[in-house]
């Protein structure tokens, strides 16, 4: 039961307390949406909502660990009862699991656990949003993947890449990531909502140790788009700011 009224559209964006996450809350709270900030972390997630509120973003905590299902269900059960929809889902958090990852050497440990943040996390918030929503005029879910999950940009001539270091454990949880969002678009066909994975680029972040050379608010730019497509809009893309990634 909605015990909130609102006419603003409702976004959340999970790991939104920093780098692109922060931003995408920021420029979509900018468009006038009301901006939930998902978060394990209590403390950087309320002074992420502080700084947001005071550049003038209405924005709010939301308590999610996308690894967790207590989590997931509980920061489900706390929009529903607040604003009784969801109009934007973007699927922002993320981990590498460290360097190196050379498959012949990796822990397989490390690869679950990129997994697991990175895809089932995904599966897990999608899920449990989805009943929100459905109950959205013009559903949008962004699920922030990256250009390393391309299988054409991965195999180039010779087998070289041009998608960066050998990665094992991430950049393949970016395809498993890509192809379950063809899923959900094929589940979905005939619904009004839209499903898209954005790249946002070599953003320099934390995740990186800050040797990106984008902006995060340059990173954010792509998943921003997809989550305010109108409606028609493409769905079941794979997108960079200049256009669209080969999967």
């Amino acid at each position: 039961m909605t015990t909130t009224s609102t006419t603003s559209k409702i976004a959340l964006v999970t790991g939104a307390n920093k780098g692109i996450g922060y931003e995408i809350a920021a420029g979509l709270g900018a468009q006038g949406y009301r901006v939930g900030v998902g978060a394990r972390d209590e403390t950087r997630r309320e002074a992420a909502v502080a700084a947001l509120n005071e550049a003038g973003v209405d924005a709010f905590g939301v308590a999610l660990d996308v690894t967790d299902d207590t989590s997931v269900g509980e920061a489900a059960d706390f929009i529903a009862a607040r604003y009784g929809r969801l109009d934007v889902l973007v699927n922002n958090a993320g981990i590498t699991g460290g360097h190196p990852q050379q498959p012949s050497s990796v822990d397989p440990a490390v690869i679950r656990a990129v997994v697991e943040t990175n895809v089932i996390g995904v599966v897990r918030v999608t899920n449990a949003m989805l009943p929100l929503l459905r109950d959205a005029p013009s559903p949008r879910i962004v699920n922030v993947s990256s250009s390393v999950g391309s299988l054409t940009r991965q195999s180039g001539p010779g087998g070289e890449t041009t998608t960066g270091p050998v990665a094992v454990a991430y950049a393949p949880s970016k395809t498993f990531l890509n192809a379950v969002t063809l899923q959900y678009v094929q589940e979905l066909v005939g619904t009004n909502i839209l499903v898209n994975c954005a790249c946002p680029g070599f953003v320099a972040t934390d995740l990186n140790g800050f040797r990106g050379v984008r902006t995060p608010q340059e990173g954010a730019a792509t998943a921003i788009r997809l989550a305010t497509l109108p409606d028609g809009g493409p769905t079941g893309g794979f997108f960079e700011d200049a256009g669209v990634i080969p999967w």
